[in-house]
């Protein structure tokens, strides 16, 4: 994922901080930090209340003199958007630990700000994995919330004084209740929520693959919509609005994946390359590489020395170049020399993800180091066309 800032690996998953994390700390202390007296009273509500339905449980109080304390209250913020970050990270490890048990390659989990992603190798598992994928999630959420919740009657009981008590129940309390709100907000049956991926693996079993994803697309973005509305209208909360944009578009790309892998299945990209491709050498001229492309409507070239591909330039390459400059320079001091290639026998769904995931409109194909053809975004989407006819 493009923004992304990797941070180590686990059971050997690349994991990812997207730049959006590091917006996200600041902005949640803030949040946090504002209301930490109301708050408090919410959480110390919260738990009193589970204390009367299960009589065994002690009751609650949050001392908050500390809390109030100067940037106290900012430094709590902070102790807390991290941890809701790891139960973040958490349940996104649920996921791919469980994918990778039946043998689905995790690329990696990136965390975002509003949440995480795992990035599967298959695009279309199997609705008998994908059933409980989804739900290794929401359950280790819940989990998590149900130990914090435990932490805080723990704390409670302890001996240590009054106001650091209060603080340590104030962040265990807040992740508790934040973990149980996670569980139950990624159970509702609309995509990108993992409750869409249940009810897309529960339809899968009784229609077809892209069917059953539209439908639960389809489901989350009026569940955007809908959430977007309630929070422009009724209450004006920013971070609804926030939400309900990223719950839209990752319904309407998850639909759309999907419907890419369908009708690119079983495609390779020897099906859809062009085999006769128009190269240029590292020493032609800047000039004449822009006459070129005025003449030939292309916008990149392979560069190809001696039979071998060394490069691809491209109008951006050129566009990098002073245009005082220009006269002096050959393709070789403007190309492109860090390639993104594939062989002929990849399949087309490979290339494509490539395109997205590097913001990249086309990729030479090699055998060994000889370019064999070229395949374009424009190919792929023009093959997806015809094969929807």
């Amino acid at each position: 994922m493009n923004g992304s800032l990797a941070i180590g690996k686990i059971f050997g998953i690349p994991v990812k901080l997207h730049i959006t994390f590091l917006l996200a700390i600041p902005l949640f202390a803030w949040l946090i930090g504002r209301d930490v007296e109301l708050t408090a009273r919410v959480i110390e509500g919260f738990f009193n209340l589970a204390s009367g339905i299960f009589g065994f449980l002690p009751t609650i109080s949050i001392d908050t003199s500390l809390l109030g304390a100067e940037f106290i209250p900012y430094l709590v913020g902070v102790g807390v958007a991290l941890g809701l970050f790891f139960g973040v990270f958490i349940h996104e490890l649920a996921h791919s630990l469980l994918a990778l048990r039946h043998g689905i390659r995790i690329h990696s989990i990136t965390l975002l700000i509003l949440g995480g992603v795992s990035s599967i190798e298959d695009d279309l598992p199997e609705p008998r994995h994908e059933l409980p994928m989804a739900l290794a999630g929401p359950l280790t959420s819940l989990a998590l919330g149900i130990l914090f919740g435990l932490m805080v009657y723990l704390v409670n009981a302890t001996a240590i004084s009054p106001p650091l008590a209060g603080a340590s129940i104030f962040v265990l309390g807040y992740l508790g209740i934040l973990n149980v709100m996670l569980f139950a907000f990624n159970l509702i049956p609309a995509f990108p929520m993992d409750g869409g991926r249940v009810l897309r693996a529960w339809l899968a079993t009784r229609m077809p693959l892209a069917r059953a994803t539209k439908i639960a697309a389809d489901i989350g973005k009026a569940f955007a919509v809908l959430m977007g509305l309630f929070g422009v209208l009724l209450v004006f909360n920013p971070i609804l609005i926030i939400i309900a944009f990223f719950i839209y578009i990752g319904a309407d790309q998850e639909s759309m994946m999907v419907r890419y892998n369908v009708l690119l299945k079983d495609l390779r990209v020897s099906d859809v390359m062009a085999r006769e491709v128009i190269t240029v050498s590292p020493t032609t001229p800047v000039p004449e590489l822009i006459r070129m492309m005025y003449a030939t409507k292309h916008l990149a070239f392979p560069v190809v020395d001696q039979g071998v591909l060394t490069g691809m330039v491209t109008l951006d390459d050129v566009h990098r170049t002073p245009e005082i400059d220009r006269d002096a320079r050959q393709v070789r001091d403007i190309m492109t020399r860090t390639l993104v290639t594939l062989p002929p026998d990849a399949l087309l769904t490979a290339a494509f993800r490539l395109m997205t995931q590097q913001g990249i409109g086309r990729i030479p194909i090699v055998e060994g180091s000889i370019l064999a053809g070229i395949v374009t975004r424009t190919d792929i989407l023009r093959v997806m066309e015809l094969r929807e006819i």
